[in-house]
């Protein structure tokens, strides 16, 4: 699936399961919250924290995809192409960092 298409499906779904979106301020809300469970996992996965039980059932793939999904959602409110603004973003990356990593003797 393309980031477009994804863009289309979550826009179908909404309209026919969800009623309508909820608002951007909502929806950023959500998304901070799905972040925070997203870190949770990653945390207790990579990190020093260990599971508690009601951690145990969480799903990684799922938490990330829970995060997407809501990006998506804004950027459908929004009027963003994701595609665009990733090509976008890749390009200005590239041309910003093209050698500053490899110059970097921490990595």
């Amino acid at each position: 699936m393309t980031i477009e298409e994804a863009q289309q499906e979550v826009d179908s779904w909404i309209k026919t399961y969800g009623v309508r979106y909820f608002s951007e301020l909502t929806n950023m809300a959500i998304l901070t919250e799905e972040v925070g469970e997203l870190a949770r996992i990653m945390a207790r996965t990579y990190g020093d924290q260990s599971f508690k039980k009601s951690d145990l059932e969480k799903d990684l793939p799922d938490e990330m995809a829970d995060v997407l999904w809501v990006l998506i959602c804004l950027a459908n409110q929004t009027g963003v192409n994701l595609t665009e603004a990733l090509q976008k973003n890749i390009e200005k990356k590239t041309l910003r960092d093209k050698d500053r990593h490899k110059q970097n003797p921490k990595l």
